[in-house]
């Protein structure tokens, strides 16, 4: 058989190129299989791997402001030359920033903006960004300036780059903004459809774990509401209401205002990895995350992978860390879903040994599916 294995990561297990080799071992310890890997990211951690173990590009280290506003050693990718993936977690991360110091008074996008400077130097025009797990709530305000925007207090005085900048801010300039980025094409990743600003909005959906209290989600929306529209009036155009500008603390708005489109992560994912054309030829796929429930039929890479392979007639195997909720509709998707938990066990012990349940599983499924080809 052709079998493709398209995981998510097992988070705080094992990266979905690890789940993805395990699979791989696996199957082919049953028998003599054709077996492809595409490991699978939606948009947030993961997904810089995900591509590049797909296609042939390169991790390019950089320095870059960390949401703290200290210097930091991270990375992004260059794909197919002149195509950059950047991790917002990898820059901008809620990880990086210990619990007691969360507060997006603190945080800024700044190395954002740094990292895509670095890429248009080294001639690159297309940019996925994954907007997964940031600490900020700034609207993009670092990242905009760090790509040339100007923005002034109501005495005329330049304003800094952190969260608590962005509630000052009375007038905005645009004209120095980079001139290469008229010519660039970003691709958001982004999984979530919140707008800017209100009830559902970045401040009032994500600001508390960013660290933020009720009186600052208060002070934030009005902030951006504000900055969004001193950006809007220059532009002529309103993007507060697009699903998913609210996505990232305002990142979502501030790559709509750069001409960005935002995308269903996994769907992006599966695009750079050219996925369906492994998945068009294939007799049957394995997918797996962490944990698998209703959710994971709503954005997340197991469900599109799914739906993909739907397209095609091909049964798709969920084989996940665990599985709760209505199980039953998870089965109207694939063509079984399998924990790899199959004794009772403590989640520590779970996670210890990840590596060694997701083997013995997969030889269970690849014993169960060879049973049935020979009574047929």
């Amino acid at each position: 058989m052709k079998i493709v294995v398209a995981p998510d990561s097992y988070k705080g297990s094992l990266s979905a190129t690890e789940v993805a080799n395990t699979i791989k071992t696996a199957i082919q310890a049953s028998g003599s299989h054709e077996v492809i890997t595409k490991p699978m990211a939606d948009g947030g951690e993961g997904t810089i791997e995900a591509i590049l173990s797909a296609t042939s590009g390169e991790q390019v280290q950089i320095s870059t402001l960390g949401p703290l506003g200290t210097t930091i050693q991270t990375s992004y990718a260059i794909i197919n030359q002149t195509t950059a993936v950047i991790e917002t977690a990898m820059h901008a991360g809620l990880y990086q920033v210990p619990t007691e110091k969360r507060n997006p008074d603190l945080t800024t996008t700044y190395g954002m903006g740094q990292a895509i400077l670095d890429a248009l130097d080294k001639g690159c025009q297309q940019f996925i960004v994954g907007l997964g797990g940031s600490a900020t709530n700034d609207g993009g305000l670092g990242l905009l300036q760090a790509l040339g925007l100007k923005a002034f207090d109501k005495n005329g005085n330049p304003v800094d780059k952190f969260g608590k900048d962005l509630l000052h801010i009375d007038t905005v300039q645009l004209d120095d903004l980079d001139p290469r980025i008229q010519d660039v094409d970003f691709r958001i990743a982004c999984d979530v459809d919140n707008p800017l600003c209100g009830k559902l909005g970045a401040s009032a959906i994500y600001g508390p774990q960013k660290g933020a209290s009720s009186e600052q989600i208060r002070l934030y929306d009005n902030a951006l509401n504000k900055f969004a529209h001193l950006i809007e009036d220059q532009l002529h155009h309103s993007w507060q209401q697009v699903p998913g500008a609210g996505a990232a603390g305002g990142l979502g708005f501030a790559f709509l205002s750069l001409g960005g489109q935002l995308e269903s992560g996994a769907s992006l994912i599966a695009d750079a990895i050219h996925l369906e054309q492994s998945i068009k030829t294939a007799d049957l796929i394995f997918t797996g995350e962490g944990q698998s429930d209703e959710q994971t039929l709503y954005g997340k890479a197991p469900g599109f992978v799914a739906e993909t392979a739907h397209n095609y007639n091909t049964p798709t195997i969920l084989l996940s860390g665990s599985l709760g909720g209505n199980t039953a509709k998870l089965r109207e998707h694939f063509a079984g879903c399998f924990s790899i938990v199959n004794q009772p066990l403590s989640l520590a012990e779970s996670m210890e040994n990840t590596s060694t349940l997701l083997k013995e599983q997969t030889l269970q499924i690849m014993s169960l599916i060879q049973a049935l080809k020979k009574e047929r």
